[in-house]
């Protein structure tokens, strides 16, 4: 990662985190699937407000799945696919080449790291949680923070789309 503040990492190719029978339609602008795992008995704030984050942050055709999990199954999937022993803020899984025309992805957001982060930095909960699941959404389109001209448009196209909601940028430049 070049500039980002966030432990997120995108896989691609790996099997996801889907529960059997998960609805995947392709061509469809927004199928849009919210799961929570095992020990996470409800989702912190509005699903409403999780479905308005992730379709503005959509720039194609999607089948996604934001799922919230507990601390032991992040740990578990960035062990497995990160090859990185602690349980992150957010991982994407994005199936298929970059550039297809339509995203497929499973964006996983660690409820636990979120709200210990949240007490670490002072920030709200509803706040980084919509930053999280922007930035979840744009992995999975094909964005990058490997380099730092792909991190800034990546901060930027973020920041932008946070403001749309009332929120601040989550970078100390602004972005």
């Amino acid at each position: 990662m070049a500039r980002s503040t966030e432990a997120g990492r995108t896989r691609v190719g790996k099997p996801g985190t889907v529960r059997p029978g998960t609805p995947r339609i392709l061509n469809s602008p927004g199928n849009i699937v919210l799961q929570r795992g095992k020990g996470i008995v409800r989702w912190p704030v509005d699903t409403r407000r999780v479905r308005r984050w992730t379709i503005a942050a959509l720039e194609m055709p999607v089948s996604l799945v934001v799922r919230l999990v507990d601390e032991p199954e992040a740990l578990a999937l960035n062990r497995q696919w990160g090859g990185r022993d602690a349980a992150c803020n957010v991982l994407t899984f994005a199936y298929g080449p970059a550039g297809q025309a339509e995203a497929l992805a499973d964006v996983v957001v660690c409820l636990p790291v979120v709200e210990r982060e949240c007490g670490e930095r002072r920030i709200g909960l509803a706040a980084h949680l919509a930053h999280l699941v922007v930035h979840g959404v744009l992995h999975a389109q094909g964005y990058t923070h490997d380099d730092d001209e792909a991190a800034l448009r990546m901060e930027s196209r973020e920041a932008s789309i946070l403001a749309r909601f009332g929120f601040a940028s989550p970078y100390p430049d602004g972005s």
